[in-house]
């Protein structure tokens, strides 16, 4: 099987390399817009390619798979899904299987607002929310917020990597923030919120509840908008956004909410949900990734390679995939090494 995998500088490709060179019939390419991503230097067959904000992206992404004669195409890039989902007809016709939902699965599933929206629409529960589009708007959100006693936090509409997430809170000690924690740190002022956001053009933002429980990321497999896997793993530890340390386990009530949300909005492949519990304890929706997450390498040592499911379920190869097969308890850190080159 002649996979193309997109995305090759992306944090969690190497894990994600890993994952398909351990199918007996693959042969992978990678591929991204850097010249010199890490995944040049992981695999020797790569090649470059255009960004997908370029005119013309899918074309040319169709152009190279046809040359490669590739037959699957994973994304890794969220800017890149929209665009081959909607040329997925033609990709199809020259024989090339893209591994995305479908364009109106992902209009949904890439913007926050949309998906708390259309969710609450459909009686599935999210935190407490607002879209706010002005600064007075996100002045009266802040201020519902702050007289149900809630803690609040808000995010781009349209953002991945935890760009622009922050957490709003007048209580701590600013010098502390300063001296006691990395620079990565996602606490702010409301009145340096707003000092920043009145300066330019307002964004969307999602302004919700910042949930008290212990947070998960579930790596799920999805066929046509149905749950054939969820496998949740805690997030005890993030750098930048990306879970480098937690734990797995088997949390019915978070892959019962999990198959709600993917099959109410009919998602496909390698689908990443992030969950918090509230303060009931019941899990609700942080954003879906409607990709491959970074961190699902760490899915190999709890017993499945979910890369190379989604691969084989595109192939018409399916298995029988069961909870009882996790190895749950099994506790995953992650680490930095080096490639030189």
């Amino acid at each position: 099987m002649r996979i193309l995998m997109t995305g090759a500088g992306a944090p969690g490709a190497p894990g994600i390399i890993q994952c398909l060179l351990r199918g007996k019939n693959v042969e992978l390419v990678t591929g991204d817009a850097d010249a010199d991503a890490i995944g040049r230097y992981l695999h020797p067959d790569f090649i470059q390619l255009p960004r997908a904000t370029d005119s013309h992206f899918a074309e040319q992404i169709l152009h190279y798979c046809s040359e490669l004669r590739i037959q699957f195409l994973l994304p890794l890039v969220t800017r890149e899904l929209l665009p081959l989902s909607r040329y997925k007809e033609q990709f199809l016709k020259a024989g090339i299987k893209v591994l995305v939902s479908s364009p109106e699965a992902l209009e949904i599933a890439n913007n926050k607002s949309r998906t708390y929206s259309y969710l609450r629409e459909k009686g599935i529960p999210v935190p407490a929310f607002f879209t706010v589009r002005t600064l007075p708007e996100f002045e009266q959100a802040a201020d519902w917020f702050q007289r149900s006693g809630d803690v609040f936090c808000f995010k781009p509409s349209q953002s991945n990597g935890s760009r622009g997430f922050r957490i709003v809170s007048d209580t701590l000690d600013q010098q502390e923030l300063l001296f006691g924690h990395k620079p990565y740190q996602t606490y702010i002022s409301y009145k340096e919120a707003v000092r920043i956001l009145s300066q330019r053009d307002f964004p969307e933002l999602l302004v919700s509840a910042y949930l008290p429980g212990v947070e998960y990321s579930v790596d799920c497999l999805a066929n046509q908008g149905t749950l054939r896997m969820a496998v949740p793993r805690t997030r005890e530890k993030m750098i930048n956004g990306i879970s480098v340390k937690g734990r797995f386990e088997r949390q019915e009530a978070i892959i019962e909410y999990c198959r709600e949300i993917i099959e109410s909005i009919g998602l496909h492949g390698n689908i990443g949900l992030q969950v918090k519990l509230g303060a009931s304890g019941a899990p609700l929706l942080l954003e879906i990734n409607p990709r491959v997450q970074g961190t699902i390498v760490a899915c190999l040592g709890a017993g499945i390679n979910l890369p190379l499911e989604a691969i084989n379920q595109e192939a018409g190869l399916l298995t029988d995939l069961s909870m009882d097969s996790i190895k749950w308890g099994t506790r995953f850190s992650r680490y930095w090494t080096e490639q030189f080159y």
